[in-house]
């Protein structure tokens, strides 16, 4: 059983990513967070965002769907799109690779989320959408 969880949606535009970040950092700041952990969190979240929003929509319209679980000291976000879906995951999560070059993508955004996280999943299904399950241990509660 988890002891807190909040969820929210917004369209996919790229001024909803600071309200996701922020969002999210002040769910989990009931933790306690030290300074650079709250950073981590607010750093993984906005690549998951924006992630989402240029590569999963393309510009489109569409929702993206957070939601953050408290357990312990450990916290579990969930961000969610129904956008085109990833191809090869494997390929998408190798630093510098990305599928907009056209954009100046850095390609930079799952190795950053993996290295501000204790654990990253990510799950996709062409045409159907993306999801990523990211979760980070809290030591001030230790």
């Amino acid at each position: 059983m988890r002891d807190n969880m909040m969820k929210i949606e917004f369209i996919s535009k790229s001024q909803n990513e600071s309200f996701a970040r922020v969002a999210v950092a002040a769910f989990v700041s009931q933790l306690d967070p030290t300074i650079e952990e709250l950073t981590d969190v607010k750093t993984a979240v906005s690549e998951a965002v924006t992630n989402a929003i240029i590569h999963g929509y393309e510009g489109e319209a569409g929702l993206v769907r957070i939601q953050t679980e408290i357990q312990g000291n450990e916290v579990t976000i969930i961000i969610a799109d129904e956008g085109k879906g990833i191809e090869d995951i494997t390929k998408a999560m190798e630093p510098l690779y990305t599928s907009r070059p056209d954009l100046e993508r850095s390609g930079m955004g799952f190795t950053v989320m993996e290295t501000f996280m204790d654990s990253l999943e990510v799950k996709s299904e062409r045409g159907k959408g993306t999801t990523i399950i990211m979760k980070k241990i809290f030591k001030s509660l230790n």
